[in-house]
């Protein structure tokens, strides 16, 4: 009986510095979103007071309150959330699609070091391309409709999610690799069980990066051709000069980016539970 009490003294210790720890990055965390928002009000208050004082910066900045009426308007027509819910789909597609074939397609460099170096300045110079600069072109392939802004989408990603896959990849620890071959390990299990695992870190780091290239080329595909989504709600009330409404579809867009974050965020949660997640 002892034994086991002395063997629980280890588990119970550990909980019990856990509690203070864990109850110190929850005050943490309540101080952050606290000076967040004091922050956010403060600029919200400043910039309403200078659009009251300044019928020119009113126009040309817009104010908080009347970029809340437009939010509430377009919450209220259901505009802002089907432009919202047309633009979220474009970015889920593309971001999807990018990222699965720049990630299969970065891991799998690994296997060659020749064809990694051939293809190399091939990824370079697609990845210098301003992807504003394939909008005609995507559209007179894929049309004006849901495609081609997924193209946009995708175009937009696959690059990044390539080169972090990849660079993933070449960071594996070469005496782990060496120690899994001289336990008999052939190629495709070294890649299965001990590549891909050490690449998750840096694959996740390019999902966080690429939710927002993702939605950059979802809206730039929207400027182009597009009678829904929230790159037509902005191009279309800037065409107008109607700042406040610009900026209530960019608060839309921000939201959306968050979301999009979050979700990435918990997934990487889920499929790396032995990561501190701060």
């Amino acid at each position: 009986m002892s034994d086991a009490v002395t063997g629980l003294a280890p588990i119970a210790g550990k909980s019990q510095n856990a509690l203070p720890r864990d109850g110190a990055r929850l005050r943490s965390g309540a101080l952050v979103l606290l000076v967040q928002i004091v922050l956010l009000a403060a600029l919200l208050t400043v910039w309403e007071w200078q659009t009251r004082l300044s019928p020119q910066s009113a126009f040309l900045f817009g104010s908080p309150s009347a970029i809340g009426r437009f939010l509430w308007q377009g919450l209220a027509d259901g505009t802002l959330l089907r432009d919202a819910g047309v633009t979220a789909l474009e970015t889920g597609l593309g971001f999807l699609i990018g990222n699965l074939v720049g990630t299969l397609a970065g891991l799998s460099l690994w296997y060659s070091t020749f064809v990694s170096r051939v293809v190399q300045p091939f990824i370079v110079a697609i990845g210098s391309i301003p992807i504003i600069a394939l909008a005609p072109i995507i559209i007179i392939w894929f049309g004006t409709g849901l495609a081609s802004k997924v193209a946009m989408s995708t175009l937009s990603v696959v690059v990044v999610a390539l080169v972090t896959s990849y660079k993933g990849a070449l960071g594996v620890d070469p005496d782990q690799i060496n120690l899994l071959r001289t336990l008999g390990a052939r190629k495709p299990q070294i890649f299965a069980k001990l590549v891909v695992p050490s690449s998750l870190a840096d694959i996740f780091a390019g999902l966080k990066l690429t939710v927002g290239f993702a939605l950059i080329g979802a809206i730039v595909g929207e400027f182009m051709s597009s009678s829904v989504g929230l790159g037509h709600a902005i191009f279309q009330a800037g065409s107008l000069y109607a700042i406040p409404k610009v900026f209530a579809a960019l608060v839309g867009t921000i939201a959306l980016a968050l979301v999009l974050t979050f979700l990435v965020g918990r997934a990487e949660r889920m499929l790396m539970p032995w990561r501190d997640h701060l």
